[in-house]
């Protein structure tokens, strides 16, 4: 059975900042399985990039936590967007919006394109 690639570096931030938009409050094994099942089963996050990539997000003040209690009652950090998150959130997703135009350029390009 073919392994589920890691989430490729530099998105992880997007994809979390999006997921928190969209679903609101939610501790970090939430956040790592909505990523998973928002791309289809087709990702994994890892546990060890994730929780530091939230610290991070959270020192940068994108991000701000409390304790909280999941939903099988055990204790966890519940992480939420931040007003200054939503503007990177949309700083991220204007600037990935422009690299994957670029990159479908390449794509698209023919031999006789170039002359």
């Amino acid at each position: 059975m073919k392994e589920k690639p890691d989430v490729l570096q530099g998105t992880l931030a997007l994809m979390v900042l999006k997921t928190l938009d969209v679903l609101g409050s939610q501790h970090g094994w939430g956040i790592a399985r909505r990523i998973e099942q928002i791309s289809g089963d087709l990702l994994a996050v890892n546990q060890g990039t994730l929780y530091p990539l939230l610290l991070k997000l959270e020192h940068e003040g994108s991000i701000a936590s409390e304790w909280g209690v999941s939903e099988n009652n055990r204790r966890a950090r519940f992480y939420r967007l931040t007003a200054a998150g939503r503007r990177q959130l949309q700083a991220e997703a204007r600037d990935w919006e422009q690299t994957a135009a670029i990159i479908a350029r390449f794509f698209n390009v023919k031999a006789e394109d170039l002359t």
